[in-house]
C-alpha cells in the first residue's frame, strides 16, 4: 500500500492556511516552483486533482478539502509522537499577558485553545494593564499578549469587539445635568481617555471622585457607590447596572481586543499556536486597520 508524503501533506497545509503558494513557499522557506511540484506530486500520489482554478488563483477541489482534513490529523499525530520521545521541545513554553477585564472571560477559552494543541504545553501567565502588557511584548519578556491598543508594527489579530458602557452601583443614583461622579484608572489608561473624550465632547462637566491603579480598585469603587467608570461590558457583575442614554450619558466607542505576538522572540510553540489561530505566518507583518 502507498504512503503519503508528509512534507507533501504540510505545503497541502500551508497553501490552505495562506492561500497561495507564494505565500505558502514563504512559510516553508522554498520557491513557488518548488511548492507547485510538490503538489503536482501529491495530485499523482493520489490520483486527483486537488486544486481548481477560481479567478487569477486557485481553490482546492472537493477532493483537496478531503484530504486537508486528513492531513491536518496526520501532521497533529505526528508531531506529537515526536513529541513524546523527546525529538520536538520537549517542553513548549509560552509566555502570554492578558488585561484583567478579560482575563477570566477571553482568556480561558484562547488558552483552552492552545492547550488542545499542544497538550505539553507549560504557562506563565502575567495578568495587568495593557500599555504595561505590550511593554513587556515589545521587550521580549513575554510571546503574546491580549491587548486594547491597536498596534500595526506588530503581528496580531482581533479576538473580540466588546460594548464600552457607563457602569455604576446597582444602588446607585446618578443626576443628570450635575458633574459626572467618575471612578477612573490612572494613567495611561484607553477607557480613561475614551471616557473623558466622550463627556468633553458631550459638553457634560464631570469630576474624579476616585482614581484606582488597578482594575480591582476600579471595582471596588464602583460597588461601593463612589461614581460611575466606563469600560467594557466585561467589567460589569450583578451588583453593577448600565447607565445610557436615558441618564443623559453619551455612548463609548466599542472596544476591541487583540492578540498580538512579538515578531522574532517569540518561543517556537507560540509561533506555532498563533499562526494556526489567525492562519499566516507572523512574517506577513502587521494587522491590517481596524
Amino acid at each position: 500500500m502507498r504512503t503519503l508524503d508528509l512534507e507533501l501533506l504540510r505545503a497541502l497545509d500551508a497553501i490552505a492556511r495562506h492561500s497561495t503558494f507564494a505565500a505558502a513557499a514563504e512559510h516553508l522557506h522554498k520557491t513557488q516552483s518548488a511548492v507547485t511540484q510538490q503538489m503536482q506530486r501529491l495530485e499523482a500520489e493520489v490520483g486527483s486533482s486537488l486544486f481548481e482554478k477560481q479567478g487569477r488563483g486557485k481553490r482546492l477541489t472537493v477532493q483537496g478539502e478531503q484530504l486537508l482534513a486528513y492531513a491536518r490529523r496526520m501532521l497533529a499525530l505526528n508531531d506529537q509522537a515526536l513529541q513524546s520521545v523527546g525529538r520536538l521541545e520537549s517542553s513548549p513554553r509560552l509566555r502570554i499577558g492578558s488585561p484583567h477585564d478579560v482575563a477570566d472571560t477571553l482568556l480561558p477559552s484562547l488558552l483552552s485553545r492552545f492547550v488542545r494543541a499542544l497538550p505539553e504545553l507549560q504557562m506563565t501567565i502575567e495578568v495587568g494593564r495593557s500599555p504595561f502588557l505590550m511593554d513587556a511584548l515589545r521587550e521580549g519578556r513575554l510571546d503574546l499578549t491580549i491587548s486594547t491598543r491597536f498596534d500595526d508594527s506588530l503581528p496580531g489579530v482581533r479576538l473580540r469587539t466588546s460594548p464600552t458602557v457607563w457602569i455604576c452601583a446597582h444602588d446607585f443614583i446618578y443626576v443628570p445635568g450635575t458633574p459626572v461622579p467618575l471612578v477612573l484608572a490612572d494613567e495611561p489608561s484607553l477607557f480613561r481617555k475614551l471616557s473623558l473624550d466622550a463627556l468633553s465632547e458631550a459638553g457634560i462637566p464631570w469630576r474624579v471622585r476616585f482614581l484606582a491603579p488597578t482594575l480591582a480598585a476600579i471595582r471596588a469603587g464602583v460597588r461601593a457607590g463612589l461614581g460611575i467608570t466606563g469600560r467594557s461590558i466585561e467589567l460589569a457583575d450583578g451588583g453593577m447596572r448600565v447607565l445610557g442614554a436615558n441618564e443623559g450619558l453619551p455612548p463609548l466607542p466599542e472596544a476591541h481586543y487583540y492578540l498580538y505576538a512579538h515578531p522574532t522572540k517569540a518561543s517556537g510553540a507560540a509561533r506555532r499556536l498563533f499562526e494556526d489561530l489567525d492562519g499566516v505566518s507572523l512574517r506577513f507583518g502587521p494587522l491590517p486597520a481596524a
